[in-house]
């Protein structure tokens, strides 16, 4: 696991933690309350105010502030799946309205830890005693929180260990809160519940393996095993000994966390070499491995010696080659110039279902296209600068077009393959990372699409 040598600006420490499932869905409730209340004022206001657009536009911005920061203020003090599932929405942009972005992306390494007392009552619920029996020294303050866990700095026999410990009562719980969650982000994302449920399901799953520490340490050895030949890439050592399904043991890595690199003073060199090394990971995993690191946002990154450190497997995907074959198929530069090539992918991957007419094919034809010339133009160059705000602009403003498009939220049916769910999060938080740093990186496509 990693270290930053940043201590500024700590948040106060979280005395106790609502652990009850009765407790945490009346939280939830609350908050689901909260929302609907400012609902209501909204709809109040826009009926006297909101006479022309920018009226409504402020209005609605207003609305999303306040509701952002109930929800994520909520979502922070109960830990667990609420707040995982603000990391997870806060890495697409194209997702949510920017003040909820501005407010989830918080979760991926501002949340107020948890106080010493209660890190020592998982010590000795694992391991029958406390951290100073198990280590020379253990640092009472958390180096950071995030969702499900947090990470102290421990050292034994000249050894410096990152050790992350999984906050109470968040595997019991986290079922019962995705229920409570669900009709919120729903809300927020304008969905129906009958068109995302296989989603829904797909993150549950995926979440519940987080707050597993065994999957997760299992994970971990099995991909830095198989990706340890990759240049410029490094992964810290595990230690079982050490570990338990509530507390994974690494050793401390020292460098910089992946976001300050990219926003300070690198030479291009420098920033070339970290972006390729973080696009060879992701290739390897994806086309190679068809298992991945499923959770690429900064905080889980340092640059330390011109090397890229990889942490936190927490988060993993697995996809089988039947589907692998379906999804990459898209990166085929014939369906760019074939609509009814094209056509043929998104049935095959359920995107078009057999219910649709000629217009919602139309619609969903066209809206595939377009995002196929954007999302594929890195596999088209060979060697790609990330670096242009053009492309990432481009992205983020067609999503948000599209996120705001009445006519897609009004289409029935659940369309797509759950697993994309995971792969999309990849590829667009890889997009963003690379586009952060501003990085040329050589891509090539799979030899099975080439061939």
């Amino acid at each position: 696991m990693k270290g930053s040598n940043s201590g500024k600006g700590r948040k106060k420490d979280q005395e106790t933690i609502q652990s009850g499932a009765i407790g945490r869905m009346a939280a939830l409730g609350t908050a689901g309350a909260r929302v609907g209340v400012n609902y209501l004022k909204h709809y109040g206001q826009s009926m006297v105010g909101g006479k022309d657009h920018e009226s409504r536009r402020k209005l609605r911005e207003e609305l999303d502030e306040k509701n952002a920061e109930t929800v994520y203020d909520t979502f922070s003090k109960l830990k667990g799946g609420p707040l995982k599932f603000a990391q997870m929405l806060s890495i697409d942009k194209n997702l949510l309205p920017a003040a909820y972005v501005r407010q989830f992306a918080q979760a991926q390494s501002s949340v107020p830890p948890l106080s010493y007392p209660l890190v020592v009552q998982t010590f000795r619920r694992e391991f029958g005693k406390g951290p100073e029996e198990l280590f020379d020294h253990f640092e009472k303050k958390a180096s950071h929180g995030a969702s499900i866990g947090q990470v102290h700095r421990a050292k034994n026999k000249g050894r410096d260990y990152a050790v992350k410990v999984q906050y109470p009562g968040v595997a019991r719980s986290l079922k019962s809160d995705l229920s409570v969650v669900k009709p919120i982000a729903l809300r927020i994302l304008g969905l129906r519940e009958a068109d995302v449920d296989s989603y829904f399901r797909e993150v549950e799953t995926r979440l519940l393996e987080e707050t597993d520490y065994r999957h997760e340490l299992a994970r971990s050895v099995e991909l830095t095993e198989a990706s340890a030949h990759i240049e410029g890439v490094r992964f810290p050592q595990y230690h079982p000994e050490l570990s338990t399904g509530r507390i994974l043991t690494s050793d401390w890595i020292d460098g910089i966390p992946l976001d300050r690199f990219a926003d300070g003073e690198a030479t291009q060199q420098e920033r070339d070499r970290i972006g390729q090394a973080l696009w060879d990971f992701y290739s390897h995993q994806v086309h190679s491995l068809m298992l991945f690191h499923a959770d690429p946002h900064p905080g889980n990154f340092l640059v330390k010696d011109g090397m890229l450190w990889v942490f936190d497997f927490g988060c993993t995907k697995k996809i089988s080659e039947e589907f692998y074959r379906k999804q990459f198929r898209f990166l085929d530069p014939r369906l760019e110039r074939d609509p009814q090539l094209l056509q043929e992918a998104l049935r095959d991957l359920d995107v078009i279902l057999p219910g649709d007419g000629k217009e919602e094919i139309a619609v969903i034809t066209n809206l595939c296209m377009n995002w196929l010339e954007l999302l594929a133009k890195p596999f088209r160059k060979g060697d790609f600068d990330f670096g242009d705000p053009a492309f990432l602009k481009a992205i983020y403003d067609f999503g948000e077009e599209n996120r705001k498009a009445d006519y897609l939220r009004t289409m029935k049916g659940e369309r797509g393959s759950p697993d994309t769910i995971y792969v999309n999060r990849a590829f667009f938080g890889l997009y963003s990372l690379l586009g952060r740093l501003r990085a040329r990186v050589k891509v090539e496509l799979p030899s099975w699409i080439t061939a």
